[in-house]
């Protein structure tokens, strides 16, 4: 294995955090489908010879691949025999071969005699009396191959097989031609440029990638004291998703300075070891010219050439290129590793570094952005003509140069910035851009920095809402609570665009946190902003209409019974600017009083629009905070695909910027919708305690939603009610003063389900008296329909059809689709089943179009049980005629229901499988829906029929 490679396995890496591998997963980060993929290619099978062919770049996994497939094979009885290519022994012959069949020594008094003999002849264990045939070499490697996968599967592992001797390539090419019905497969891994044999080229191909963002961020989380803020986004622009590089430059990052600038970051000790080497046997001519590309990662070709003074001249590029460290197309030099480019630029001396950004600067006059950045690598202390240019070069932000970029612009600014107030002020607009890429820590960071320089209350109000927003997403919101309501009593700010925002943050603390100390001053503290004309540091993303909208979506926050109201009020027109951040904070601010208004639809769209317009400019993190109640409201419209793609974006944000609420905010709702799709799966415990639920109360509801759904779809309804119950203290107050309710008709159905509805009334009357006189229209509709769950009196009817007939209530296709089985459901039980027929095809074809397949089943069986032959649910699939009805069940579920059907009680067949009455009620619970039966009656007459 390359020594380049060794360190490129996730595995090595620690674990921390709620997104650590958990035991029993994939060890591999992000790996998962490829391990996949190697074991099939590389288990037991009869068919005859089979494999896998893995390119990809230095560090990039493969031998991490190899070794956890090869972990996985020795467990299932496979025996693998493992080699690795050597550029050192690539000259000799049969290397590769030795290290293969070396643990099949010991076997090989099963050959013939001149075989065995050739063989021991070739690996050295006899003198050379004569050279070996090669074809007795050959053969007598396919007959012990043969011999061997007789008596046990065989899989051959090669890694690094661009260093693979040709002599073995052959012999083992020959063997595995004929292993036709021979049980051996092989597994090869290799650089994605490298010549192959073509013994291997004819193999089905894999090629690995790098990292996704969520897996690099976690792989970066797993080492020891991994960077923060800026510096750990850059070493994850820098690594590029590669494994290896995130490593070492994360243990680099502690010992070597930064670069300046878009200057990569230091390549540390280990790196310069590897590559050291390599960069030194280049000519000096193209190690300069490297170092040029190095520092001019985002500069073209020609720019590139031109500030190294080669002007056109290819040939310069052609040792680098032959070496493999680099490409060359018609318009930029492509380092093959990120760890090249960091020896590449930090070999040097820093006198020619300095010397690389200044020819470069001076080769970008047309580019006064690039130009800036460059003039700034070449500083040695304060400057400010430097800083002033780099701080115009950060007026593109959000419209094509990205906020990231600009923040990194304006603290470099502010770095140079020889005079104390305008180094503060620089921070301050450093930091405002941070916070809109949405890197917390990043914020808080530059927040420190401004406090020591500066009284200026605009300033400090800047950092103290960014601050105070990222304490929030890190889930630690009394702290954020403190220093908001310490920054707006004590010394807020005199500009009103910047006091509103800190309100706004405030709003964001008091619906994650849901404590009522948090909702109270709201409203007294946005009478005091004052929206006034002139200048403002944060005027580019609170112009005018933005700042109406951002107050709309506090009083919300304050009185969300407000908030169908203030969706009402007239607003200025406006055309969609989709390059305009203002316009995605008007959006941002429209999609929350829309989710506080229970408008789900515009809540999803608005907040949807925003993204887009904030995605171009690298801004999405500054919707971080938004991105759970667009996908719950998803989830509530039945756009599951939707909010599937939309807590994939929530999950990676999260792990990229440690995002702590956020990321479990969204395991949440993925667990919320595998339930309601009938795939239960235990939520892991870690979530439960990775943060302080007491002061995330919306993230503990989300929790206790999901908890409940899953144990729902997994028949457990003792279980489902606890979690349900927890929404509410022992008083009826919620847990969180908008979640709690929007789960009170789930809570009444499951407590009908086990008996306890008496004990769910005062807590319906508490949320009847929180929604006021005139509630949501879902709030309504879901008061109505825990009202006819209460009992069966004839009053229960009118609730039931306030909740299912009102079309409004088509935005919510699941609560409408179980309020119309609940309605069927009742219409049976007084002996109305013509009427309950046409509610339960309706709730049938939802629960069916959504995918909720476990509710699918149910309307189906209370369907079938109604006198209809229901083509709908999982049954119509599985066909009919003879075939076995009990097919779709699980052996032991068969077993279970056969007894049932035979009248033994649950107890009774608890006490014959030695299982609990619970468990048999749980499998009978998933057997019913997929059997399309209702009761033990129904349940008898499908076996026996």
């Amino acid at each position: 294995m390359d020594r380049t490679e060794r360190a490129a396995d996730p595995r090595e890496a620690g674990s921390g955090g709620t997104g650590a591998v958990r035991p029993g997963e994939s060890s591999l980060l992000g790996r998962r489908a490829e391990l996949t993929r190697a074991l099939a290619a590389g288990g037991p099978d009869t068919g005859g010879p089979r494999g896998l062919l893995v390119l990809g770049e230095a560090g990039i996994g493969k031998s991490a691949l190899l070794a956890a497939a090869t972990e996985h094979l020795k467990r299932t009885g496979v025996l693998v025999l493992r080699a690795w290519g050597s550029e050192a022994e690539s000259p000799y012959s049969f290397a590769c071969l030795h290290q293969l069949l070396f643990p099949l020594f010991p076997r090989m008094d099963v050959l013939p005699e001149h075989l065995r003999a050739t063989l021991e002849t070739v690996f050295g264990m006899t003198p050379a009396m004569r050279p070996p045939d090669p074809m007795h070499l050959r053969v007598a490697v396919l007959t012990l191959l043969g011999d061997v996968s007789a008596r046990q599967p065989v899989a051959l592992v090669i890694d690094d097989a661009q260093h693979l001797d040709r002599d073995s390539a052959d012999v083992l090419g020959f063997a595995l031609r004929r292993l036709v019905g021979a049980s051996v497969s092989i597994l090869v891994a290799a650089r994605g440029h490298a010549d192959l044999h073509q013994v291997f080229t004819g193999l089905p191909l894999l090629g690995l990638g790098p990292l996704g963002e969520q897996d690099a961020a976690r792989l970066l989380d797993a080492q020891p004291l991994p960077p923060t803020g800026r510096a750990r986004l850059e070493l994850l622009r820098q690594a590029r998703g590669n494994p290896l590089a995130i490593i070492e430059l994360c243990r680099a990052a502690g010992r070597d300075r930064p670069g300046p600038g878009d200057g990569p970051a230091a390549g540390g000790s280990w790196a310069r070891e590897v590559y050291a080497g390599r960069l030194r046997a280049l000519p000096p001519v193209t190690r300069r010219a490297l170092l040029y590309a190095a520092a001019g990662e985002q500069e073209d070709l020609a720019t590139v050439m031109r500030a190294a003074g080669y002007g056109s001249d290819l040939g310069v590029w052609r040792p680098a290129e032959e070496a493999g460290l680099i490409a060359v197309s018609a318009d930029r030099v492509d380092f093959r590793h990120p760890l090249v480019r960091a020896a590449a630029y930090w070999q040097p001396a820093a006198q020619l570094r300095q010397e690389a950004h200044r020819d470069l600067a001076g080769a970008l006059a047309d580019a006064p952005e690039r130009r800036a950045w460059h003039r700034a690598g070449a500083c040695v202390g304060p400057d400010e003509p430097v800083a002033a240019a780099l701080e115009d070069s950060a007026g593109q932000a959000g419209r094509g140069a990205g906020w990231g970029a600009a923040a990194r612009a304006l603290q470099r600014a502010a770095e140079l910035s020889p005079d104390p107030a305008d180094r503060a002020r620089r921070y301050a607009r450093a930091l405002h851009a941070a916070d809109m890429a949405g890197d917390r820590t990043w914020v808080r960071e530059l927040g420190a920095r401004i406090a020591p320089l500066t009284r200026d209350p605009d300033l400090l109000g800047i950092a103290a809402g960014g601050s105070a927003l990222a304490l929030s997403l890190s889930a630690r919101q009394r702290e954020a609570l403190r220093l908001l309501l310490t920054t707006l009593e004590r010394t807020p700010p005199a500009d009103g665009r910047t006091r509103l925002a800190l309100v706004s943050v405030l709003g964001a603390v008091a619906h994650q946190s849901g404590l009522p100390e948090a909702r109270r001053p709201l409203r007294r503290l946005l009478r005091d902003v004052r929206i006034e004309p002139g200048a403002s540091l944060v005027r580019s993303t609170m112009d005018d209409d933005a700042c109406d909208a951002v107050s709309d979506a506090v009083l919300a926050a304050a009185d969300p019974a407000a908030a169908p109201a203030l969706l009402r009020r007239p607003r200025r027109p406006g055309a969609p600017q989709p390059d305009d951040p203002a316009y995605a904070v008007r959006l941002l601010a429209t999609g929350t009083v829309a989710w506080y208004a229970d408008e789900p639809g515009l809540c999803a769209d608005s907040l949807r629009q925003a993204l887009d317009v904030l995605r171009p400019a690298g801004a999405e993190g500054a919707a971080a905070n938004h991105l759970i109640p667009m996908a719950a409201s998803l989830i509530d419209t039945g756009r599951w695909a939707e909010a599937d793609a939309a807590l994939e974006e929530a999950a990676s944000i999260a792990a990229v910027h440690g995002l702590a609420h956020v990321e479990i905010d969204t395991a949440a709702l993925r667990a919320t919708l595998a339930g309601l799709r009938g795939r239960p799966s235990a939520l892991p415990g870690s979530l439960w305690t990775a943060i302080d639920l007491d002061e995330n109360r919306a993230t503990h509801a989300h929790l206790l939603r999901a908890a409940a759904v899953q144990a729902e779809a997994a028949g457990d309804l003792d279980e489902a009610f606890r979690h349900l119950r927890g929404l509410f203290d022992e008083n009826g107050a919620p847990l969180h003063h908008v979640l709690s309710a929007r789960s009170i008709a789930d809570l009444m159905a499951v407590a009908r389900r086990t008996g306890r509805q008496q004990e769910i009334v005062p807590l319906l009357e508490a949320v009847r008296a929180a929604a006021g006189p005139d509630p949501t229209k879902r709030t309504g509709l879901l008061l109505h329909h825990a009202e006819a769950l209460l009992d069966d009196s004839p009053r229960a009817e009118r609730h039931f059809r306030l909740a299912v007939i009102d079309p409004a209530a088509q935005q919510w296709p699941m609560d409408r689709g179980r309020a119309r089985l609940h309605y069927a459901q009742w219409l049976r039980r007084k002996r109305r089943p013509l009427d309950a027929r046409p509610l339960l095809a309706a709730a049938a074809d939802t629960f069916t179009r959504l995918g909720a397949h476990a509710a699918a089943g149910h309307a189906t069986a209370e369907l079938r049980a109604s006198g209809v032959s229901s083509q709908h649910g999982p049954r119509a699939s599985h066909g009919g005629g003879t075939a076995d009805p009990l097919g779709v069940l699980t052996a032991q579920q068969q077993q279970i229901v056969r007894l049932a059907a035979k009248g033994m009680s649950n107890r009774e067949i608890a006490r014959l499988l030695t299982l609990s009455p619970r468990t048999i009620g749980s499998h009978l619970y998933q057997a019913y829906p997929k059997l399309g039966v209702s009761n033990r009656h129904q349940l008898r007459d499908l076996v026996e029929g």
